[in-house]
């Protein structure tokens, strides 16, 4: 499966939601919103607020994505992904993502 990076690195091919949504899976965006409801400790989350098509493809995105700080900062440098980025190692904004999945940095790595 070719990968889609997003603009912090994440792969959004293997994104749960961009699955659902690609596949019109409604079994799928329940069992992510319950999945992601438990893992992230937060609000509820519900199967209407699954559907993504990826931080970088044309289409809907999720809640968070259209209001996300690293996507805004990556923008307003004209970059497409962290990985034009010269402070990518040693950003403040984009280490907590990197702390939770140390593969979204090697993904923007692998992009150089």
């Amino acid at each position: 499966m070719a990968k889609i990076i997003s603009c912090c690195g994440l792969n959004c091919a293997t994104c749960e939601a961009r699955i659902a949504t690609v596949n019109n899976d409604d079994e799928l965006r329940k069992a992510t919103a319950e999945k992601w409801t438990r893992q992230y400790n937060g609000p509820e989350i519900t199967p209407e607020m699954i559907n993504c098509t990826g931080c970088r493809e044309p289409g809907v995105k999720l809640g968070n994505v259209s209001v996300c700080e690293v996507r805004k900062c990556a923008d307003s440098k004209g970059f497409r992904t962290c990985a034009e980025c010269s402070t990518l190692e040693s950003c403040s904004l984009i280490k907590p993502i990197h702390n939770f999945s140390p593969e979204a940095l090697q993904n923007l790595k692998n992009m150089n």
